[in-house]
């Protein structure tokens, strides 16, 4: 019921990129993966399902849907065969009511992947290393080398992971044998993701970052990930009546011992990674920290069956906390589906639609008529389906506005229709990144000039939406119908 309430909701345009990724054949996919600077591994699964349910979004938000409760039971199963029944029921409830899971599996994109990834690498982890069970380490270098082939924020995850063998290096005898598993198993995963690496840089070298966010560390996680600052804190109550006795001399020659800071380290390192890493990115985004949020439910579980009574009220606040999906789930991704729904009729083939925002692209040409010539500042798109990364600040940079829309204005035929479809920009404090700060000018420059046009006579300004703004979380737009004059 929680993660269904919106799973007919618009899409917004990452979703659409996702979804006009997976709709090219496979043998255009890999290439069409590595300029839009993704990883294969979702969108071939993604590629199958729409084949199998179509690509609307109840359909694909269905796929996702389903990966999300598959965390549950694999959580019961994790936490019941490490740590027993209560513990096994404990991270069930917490994956089954976890507001990440519930926003994300009705969103077309990679992250309930990565988290239902990321629990089966955490529980072969602890199974192979800390349980010394090495026949577990499949499990577990399997679902690593497909996270590294899922999003490049697996590696995260990796960090993390070559972290957590500290504290098993620590209490082991067979400290050899350790590091021979720890070899074989890091080893095969990173040779199973070699073929991608070449891939990998390129997308680097070239990459454009769309947004750049660096809040200080806490602003965004945990409590996005966990479900606000209340779950925050109700489940840190638990972590230190539960795991409180760990810290006696008694307590530190336990298996727990090791398991709770074998925990730790996966969570604390990757996101010291990733605070690192803004240094030389500053891309800070709460989605991408989907690989930890496994490891975080897995302790919380692990610490509330550990502290009995405790354990059992903050699991119930817990739940509390996070059953108001519209808290944190948001009813309208978008308005294009809207803009489209009114102005779409209007539009005949052959006609032109320009969206200032580059990677929207995709998610107009998802939701108006087929037919259409699609356009950015930075000149024709060839293929409107997905969004080329690869150099694209340089080509919104070299750009200039007034020729390419002279040229465009100039070629239409008379009574050709021309749909400018522009970001809603105001909140400036989103758009300082690179890519959106340019996006933003060229958005404005390129309504200067169409209004100038429609002033000289050359266009005629016919229609305009949305004539009723519902709002919107992501990515809102307007959009303005020309058409050209006979002169």
């Amino acid at each position: 019921f929680l993660r269904a309430r919106t799973l007919s909701g618009q899409y917004w345009f990452n979703e659409a990129l996702a979804t006009g990724i997976a709709s090219h054949s496979l043998g255009d996919l890999l290439g069409v993966v590595h300029r839009s600077g993704d990883a294969p591994a979702y969108y071939l699964l993604l590629h199958f399902w729409i084949d199998a349910f179509g690509n609307g979004e109840s359909s694909t938000h269905g796929l996702s849907l389903l990966i999300g409760l598959l965390t549950i039971p694999t959580a019961m199963w994790a936490g019941w065969t490490l740590f027993g029944r209560r513990a096994g029921f404990y991270a069930a409830v917490l994956f089954a009511f976890n507001s990440f899971l519930t926003r994300y599996a009705q969103e077309t994109q990679v992250y309930e992947l990565l988290v239902l990834l990321a629990l089966l690498a955490v529980a072969g982890f602890i199974h192979g290393f800390v349980f010394g069970r090495r026949r577990y380490l499949v499990l577990f270098t399997v679902a690593l080398a497909l996270m590294l082939y899922t999003q490049g924020s697996a590696l995260l995850f990796a960090a993390g992971a070559l972290v957590a063998l500290l504290p098993v290096y620590r209490v082991r005898d067979d400290r050899g044998a350790l590091l021979r598993d720890a070899a074989i198993s890091f080893g095969v995963a990173f040779l199973l993701y070699v073929p991608w690496i070449p891939t990998m840089i390129d997308q680097i070298a070239h990459a454009t970052s769309p947004w750049g966010y660096t809040p200080l560390l806490g602003a965004t996680v945990p409590s996005d990930l966990l479900g606000g600052e209340r779950v925050d804190v109700t489940l840190l109550v638990a972590a230190v009546v539960g795991l409180a006795p760990l810290f006696t001399a008694a307590g530190r020659r336990t298996r727990d011992w090791t398991t709770m800071w074998t925990l730790i380290a996966m969570a604390l390192a990757g996101f010291v990674l990733a605070r690192v890493g803004t240094i030389f990115a500053p891309t800070w985004v709460s989605r991408y920290f989907a690989p930890l949020v496994a490891p975080l439910l897995f302790l919380a579980a692990f610490s509330c069956a550990r502290a009995r009574v405790v354990g059992v009220v903050a699991i119930v606040f817990a739940v509390a906390f996070s059953v108001n999906a519209k808290s944190f789930t948001p009813t309208y991704k978008s308005d294009m589906r809207d803009v489209a729904g009114e102005l779409g009729p209007l539009l005949h083939r052959g006609d032109v639609v320009v969206t200032a925002q580059p990677e929207q692209t995709p998610l107009a040409s998802f939701y108006l008529p087929g037919g259409l010539t699609y356009y950015t500042p930075a000149g024709p798109v060839s293929d409107p389906t997905y969004m080329n990364w690869s150099g694209a600040l340089g080509r919104l940079q070299d750009s200039a506005p007034r020729a390419t829309a002279d040229r465009l204005v100039a070629s239409l035929s008379p009574g050709q229709q021309l749909l400018y479809v522009r970001p809603l920009t105001e909140g400036v404090e989103n758009w300082r990144a690179p890519w959106s700060q340019l996006v933003r000018r060229r958005s404005a420059q390129w309504g200067a000039i169409l209004s100038g046009d429609v002033a000289a006579g050359t266009l005629r300004r016919i229609a305009w939406a949305p004539h009723n703004y519902r709002g919107a979380c992501c990515v809102a737009d307007s959009a303005v119908l020309y058409q050209k004059t006979s002169s």
